[in-house]
């Protein structure tokens, strides 16, 4: 049995595959946005509890797997913000080191504070 259903499931990938590809009305799933860093983490953290529940279950149906498929856009949008944003994060922590090597009170002031306000919505 176990035969037969892998070839038939591959034939109705491909099935589906070709009139998915063939119809200019289909649009690919894109996930959901992540503007800033707050969406991001607050994406991040909601759809890694989606996914955490699905893969908690004894097995995954075709439908799971399609739900896994398209949570997994959204999480790659939060990560691409949250990675832009740490790198800014570690650019003006960087301003803040340089400030308080060479006494830059202001410098260590406004970097530091821009960084402690980014650095805070991954805390939250």
């Amino acid at each position: 049995m176990k035969k037969l259903l892998l070839p038939a499931l591959l034939c109705g990938l491909m099935i589906a595959a070709t009139t998915q590809a063939s119809s200019p009305t289909t649009s690919h799933f894109k996930g959901e946005p992540a503007e800033t860093l707050s969406q991001a983490v607050v994406n991040f953290s909601e759809y890694n509890q989606r996914l955490a529940e699905l893969l908690a279950q004894d097995e995954l149906s075709l439908t799971d797997l399609g739900t896994v498929h398209e949570l997994t856009y959204t999480l790659e949008n939060a990560l691409e913000k949250i990675q832009e944003e740490v790198a800014t994060m570690a650019e003006t922590l960087e301003e803040v080191h340089l400030g308080s090597e060479t006494g830059d009170f202001e410098r260590v002031q406004s970097n530091g504070t821009a960084y402690l306000e980014a650095a805070q919505t991954l805390v939250n």
